[in-house]
């Protein structure tokens, strides 16, 4: 299922005096934060005036947060993407809880967990049974977001509960 708004990490602390944050992000890098000009943090929209990576965090300065005392009052918030000015094609690991899981025509489960591991994240898709399946090409068909469906191929061993 599509999300409306995406989390993207937590403001930390601020920087500055003029009403810089600095923001701890979830996203693959900090990087892929600089690509986005508007946020939500507590409901309420923000223009991003600019963004800039220092080392593993971003440093933020939001529309009408001017000074360091209204930065201050930011911190331990979470910063939200609109789903809407991200590719269609990227998919979060959030959006695929639920999803229907087919091995040939029928229904195996639904994914209710996303291991996030060094090598490659895995789907746990629990229905009748229980399977772990390594999200790679090789297993991962077709993942059908509108549909809220994904086509997987099973190999002995997926299946976490048999003997």
């Amino acid at each position: 299922m599509k999300l409306q708004f995406v989390e993207a990490g937590e403001i930390v602390t601020t920087h500055g005096v003029r009403g810089e944050v600095k923001v701890l992000t979830w996203l693959d890098s900090p990087e892929v934060l600089c690509e986005f000009d508007r946020c939500r943090i507590d409901g309420k929209e923000y223009t991003m005036e600019s963004v800039r990576v220092q080392k593993t965090c971003n440093l933020v300065k939001l529309e009408g947060i001017d000074t360091m005392e209204a930065a201050q009052a930011m911190r331990g918030k979470t910063m939200e993407l609109y789903r809407e000015d991200i590719d269609d094609e990227v998919i979060f690991a959030a959006e695929l809880i639920g999803v229907e899981v087919y091995a040939g025509d029928k229904c195996i489960g639904k994914i209710k967990e996303v291991l996030d591991y060094p090598g490659n994240s895995v789907y746990v898709v629990k229905g009748e049974h229980e399977y772990m399946i390594p999200a790679v090409k090789a297993f991962i068909l077709d993942t059908d977001m509108e549909n809220n469906r994904m086509q997987v191929k099973l190999i002995e061993g997926m299946r976490s509960d048999e003997d």
